[in-house]
Protein backbone atom coordinates (compact mmCIF):
# COMPACT_ATOMS: atom_id res chain seq x y z
CA UNK A 1 0.00 0.00 0.00
CA UNK A 2 1.64 3.67 -1.05
CA UNK A 3 0.70 6.44 1.10
CA UNK A 4 1.18 10.51 0.35
CA UNK A 5 4.53 11.00 0.87
CA UNK A 6 7.00 14.47 1.40
CA UNK A 7 11.21 13.71 0.83
CA UNK A 8 11.34 16.79 3.04
CA UNK A 9 9.52 14.93 5.88
CA UNK A 10 11.59 12.03 5.64
CA UNK A 11 14.48 14.02 5.41
CA UNK A 12 14.26 16.52 8.37
CA UNK A 13 12.42 14.17 11.16
CA UNK A 14 15.54 12.58 12.75
CA UNK A 15 17.25 16.27 13.16
CA UNK A 16 13.57 17.21 14.68
CA UNK A 17 13.62 13.97 16.79
CA UNK A 18 16.50 15.19 18.23
CA UNK A 19 15.25 18.38 19.54
CA UNK A 20 11.76 17.25 20.38
CA UNK A 21 13.32 14.78 22.87
CA UNK A 22 14.69 17.37 24.82
CA UNK A 23 12.01 20.08 25.45
CA UNK A 24 8.76 17.43 24.89
CA UNK A 25 7.18 15.99 28.35
CA UNK A 26 7.63 12.36 29.00
CA UNK A 27 3.82 11.72 29.51
CA UNK A 28 0.75 13.57 28.58
CA UNK A 29 -1.17 14.39 25.70
CA UNK A 30 0.54 16.22 22.48
CA UNK A 31 -1.65 17.86 19.37
CA UNK A 32 0.06 18.07 15.94
CA UNK A 33 -1.17 20.58 13.61
CA UNK A 34 -0.88 19.49 9.90
CA UNK A 35 -0.08 16.26 10.31
CA UNK A 36 0.01 16.13 6.30
CA UNK A 37 1.50 12.62 5.61
CA UNK A 38 1.88 11.40 8.68
CA UNK A 39 5.14 10.53 8.26
CA UNK A 40 6.44 12.97 11.40
CA UNK A 41 3.46 11.17 13.34
CA UNK A 42 4.32 7.38 13.30
CA UNK A 43 8.21 8.52 13.32
CA UNK A 44 8.02 10.65 16.74
CA UNK A 45 5.11 8.72 18.66
CA UNK A 46 7.17 5.36 19.45
CA UNK A 47 10.13 7.55 20.85
CA UNK A 48 8.05 8.64 23.63
CA UNK A 49 5.46 5.61 24.89
CA UNK A 50 3.79 7.39 27.10
CA UNK A 51 2.76 10.66 25.19
CA UNK A 52 -0.22 10.31 23.34
CA UNK A 53 -0.04 11.89 20.33
CA UNK A 54 -3.37 13.42 18.50
CA UNK A 55 -2.61 14.22 14.41
CA UNK A 56 -5.21 16.56 12.98
CA UNK A 57 -4.86 18.45 9.70
CA UNK A 58 -7.60 19.83 7.14
CA UNK A 59 -10.15 17.45 5.72
CA UNK A 60 -8.16 17.04 2.21
CA UNK A 61 -5.22 15.42 4.12
CA UNK A 62 -7.45 12.95 6.58
CA UNK A 63 -7.52 10.15 4.00
CA UNK A 64 -3.94 9.36 3.12
CA UNK A 65 -3.29 10.50 7.02
CA UNK A 66 -5.62 8.12 8.46
CA UNK A 67 -4.16 5.04 6.25
CA UNK A 68 -0.13 5.69 7.17
CA UNK A 69 -1.41 5.86 10.80
CA UNK A 70 -4.00 2.50 10.41
CA UNK A 71 -0.92 0.69 9.04
CA UNK A 72 2.32 2.01 10.59
CA UNK A 73 1.34 3.68 13.89
CA UNK A 74 2.30 3.10 17.44
CA UNK A 75 -0.84 2.49 20.00
CA UNK A 76 -0.60 5.74 21.61
CA UNK A 77 -1.31 7.95 17.92
CA UNK A 78 -5.09 8.64 18.09
CA UNK A 79 -6.70 8.71 15.10
CA UNK A 80 -6.14 12.14 13.16
CA UNK A 81 -8.72 14.64 13.50
CA UNK A 82 -9.97 17.28 11.33
CA UNK A 83 -8.67 20.77 12.14
CA UNK A 84 -8.75 23.97 10.62
CA UNK A 85 -6.99 26.28 12.61
CA UNK A 86 -9.98 29.31 11.47
CA UNK A 87 -12.64 26.60 12.98
CA UNK A 88 -13.59 24.65 15.47
CA UNK A 89 -10.46 23.46 18.28
CA UNK A 90 -11.16 19.66 20.09
CA UNK A 91 -12.00 20.21 23.74
CA UNK A 92 -9.44 18.77 24.81
CA UNK A 93 -6.01 19.99 27.09
CA UNK A 94 -2.97 19.34 25.73
CA UNK A 95 0.46 19.05 27.64
CA UNK A 96 2.33 20.42 24.16
CA UNK A 97 1.50 21.01 20.36
CA UNK A 98 3.95 20.63 17.37
CA UNK A 99 3.85 21.66 13.73
CA UNK A 100 6.20 21.88 10.87
CA UNK A 101 5.93 23.72 7.61
CA UNK A 102 3.19 25.32 8.14
CA UNK A 103 3.53 28.75 9.82
CA UNK A 104 4.93 30.03 6.16
CA UNK A 105 1.63 28.50 4.34
CA UNK A 106 -0.69 30.01 6.29
CA UNK A 107 -1.79 33.50 5.58
CA UNK A 108 -0.95 35.35 8.53
CA UNK A 109 -4.87 35.66 10.00
CA UNK A 110 -4.02 31.85 9.92
CA UNK A 111 -0.89 32.08 12.34
CA UNK A 112 -2.49 34.14 14.31
CA UNK A 113 -5.87 31.60 14.89
CA UNK A 114 -3.27 28.94 15.43
CA UNK A 115 -1.62 30.91 18.55
CA UNK A 116 -4.99 31.79 19.65
CA UNK A 117 -6.16 28.15 19.72
CA UNK A 118 -3.06 26.59 21.12
CA UNK A 119 -3.45 29.54 23.80
CA UNK A 120 -6.69 27.72 25.10
CA UNK A 121 -5.82 24.38 24.70
CA UNK A 122 -2.62 24.18 26.01
CA UNK A 123 -2.17 23.33 29.71
CA UNK A 124 -0.25 25.40 32.01
CA UNK A 125 3.88 25.20 31.53
CA UNK A 126 2.80 23.42 27.82
CA UNK A 127 5.44 24.15 25.11
CA UNK A 128 4.63 24.24 21.73
CA UNK A 129 7.59 23.45 19.17
CA UNK A 130 7.47 25.30 15.78
CA UNK A 131 9.67 24.30 12.60
CA UNK A 132 10.22 25.73 9.18
CA UNK A 133 12.05 28.64 7.99
CA UNK A 134 11.90 32.00 9.51
CA UNK A 135 13.21 35.17 9.04
CA UNK A 136 15.56 37.09 11.69
CA UNK A 137 14.84 40.75 12.34
CA UNK A 138 13.27 41.38 8.89
CA UNK A 139 15.97 39.52 7.01
CA UNK A 140 16.63 36.18 5.55
CA UNK A 141 19.00 33.45 7.35
CA UNK A 142 20.17 32.13 4.30
CA UNK A 143 20.09 33.05 0.17
CA UNK A 144 17.55 29.82 -0.36
CA UNK A 145 14.81 31.31 2.07
CA UNK A 146 14.97 34.36 -0.08
CA UNK A 147 14.16 32.09 -2.83
CA UNK A 148 11.86 30.31 -1.60
CA UNK A 149 9.88 32.76 -0.36
CA UNK A 150 9.57 34.88 -3.62
CA UNK A 151 8.42 31.22 -4.64
CA UNK A 152 5.16 31.09 -2.02
CA UNK A 153 4.65 34.70 -2.54
CA UNK A 154 3.96 34.33 -6.02
CA UNK A 155 2.20 31.25 -5.68
CA UNK A 156 -0.30 32.86 -2.87
CA UNK A 157 0.72 36.81 -1.55
CA UNK A 158 -1.05 35.44 1.37
CA UNK A 159 2.07 32.88 1.96
CA UNK A 160 5.40 33.85 3.05
CA UNK A 161 8.05 33.09 5.60
CA UNK A 162 7.91 34.56 9.11
CA UNK A 163 9.97 36.64 11.03
CA UNK A 164 10.56 35.02 14.77
CA UNK A 165 10.43 38.20 16.46
CA UNK A 166 6.57 38.60 14.98
CA UNK A 167 5.83 35.56 16.00
CA UNK A 168 7.30 35.83 19.53
CA UNK A 169 5.26 39.14 20.07
CA UNK A 170 2.17 37.07 19.05
CA UNK A 171 3.04 34.35 21.52
CA UNK A 172 3.56 37.43 24.55
CA UNK A 173 0.23 38.14 23.52
CA UNK A 174 -0.83 34.77 23.75
CA UNK A 175 0.81 34.33 27.60
CA UNK A 176 3.39 32.10 25.40
CA UNK A 177 7.09 33.29 25.59
CA UNK A 178 9.59 32.11 23.00
CA UNK A 179 11.83 29.63 25.24
CA UNK A 180 14.98 28.44 22.64
CA UNK A 181 15.68 28.86 18.75
CA UNK A 182 17.46 25.33 17.40
CA UNK A 183 19.50 26.05 14.55
CA UNK A 184 18.32 22.72 12.23
CA UNK A 185 19.87 21.60 8.66
CA UNK A 186 18.79 23.53 5.48
CA UNK A 187 18.49 27.00 6.99
CA UNK A 188 15.66 25.73 8.89
CA UNK A 189 15.07 25.86 12.51
CA UNK A 190 12.23 24.89 15.70
CA UNK A 191 11.47 27.91 17.71
CA UNK A 192 10.00 26.54 21.35
CA UNK A 193 7.68 27.99 22.90
CA UNK A 194 6.01 27.92 26.71
CA UNK A 195 2.81 28.89 28.19
CA UNK A 196 3.35 31.31 30.66
CA UNK A 197 0.43 31.49 33.06
CA UNK A 198 0.44 29.55 35.86
CA UNK A 199 -3.02 28.09 35.31
CA UNK A 200 -3.04 27.93 31.12
CA UNK A 201 -4.46 30.49 29.22
CA UNK A 202 -7.98 31.29 27.79
CA UNK A 203 -6.96 33.06 25.17
CA UNK A 204 -6.98 36.46 24.36
CA UNK A 205 -8.30 38.43 21.00
CA UNK A 206 -5.96 40.17 18.55
CA UNK A 207 -6.34 43.62 17.79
Amino acid sequence: MSFPFSEACERNKQPILEVLKQVLPSEGSILEIGSCTGQHVVYFAPEFPRLQWQPSDRAEYLQGLLARIKVEGSQNILPAIELDVLGNWPQTIFHAAYSANTAHIMGWPEVQAMFDGLSRRLAAGGVFCLYGPFNRNGSYTAPSNESFDCQLRARDARMGIRDIRDLASLAERHHMSLEREVQLPANNQILVFRTTNETGSTGVDDE
